[in-house]
């Protein structure tokens, strides 16, 4: 399960389950678009497929270089998505490998 650190959202390592921020890397494989995470406690790294199916008004989390937003997907381009904020606190085009839908 996550949890928040600070303005980030920590994720678990499945391996090992250490919880840290993990922001990962867009990567290709086997003719898909992923994010490769790597834990820096046991080394193991995995694969988070792209979200393919995110659609308007969905519940989003974008995870950014400097922060965690939680939101709703507010319009969905090919490769990138609008997330607004509850009460429309935030309006931000966010690169969709940075999306994973709730």
């Amino acid at each position: 399960m996550s949890r928040l650190i600070g303005p980030y959202t920590a994720d678990p390592c499945p391996r090992c389950f250490t919880e840290e921020v993990r922001h990962g890397a867009p990567v290709s494989a086997a003719g898909r678009d992923a994010v490769r995470h790597v834990c820096r406690t046991c080394a193991h790294t995995w694969l988070r497929p792209v979200e393919t199916d995110i659609d308007v008004h969905d519940t989003v989390r974008a995870d950014l270089p400097d922060r965690t937003l939680y939101g709703t997907a507010w319009q969905v381009e090919d490769d990138r998505v609008l997330v607004r904020g509850s009460g429309g606190e935030f309006l931000v085009w966010v690169e969709r490998w940075r999306i994973l839908v709730y």
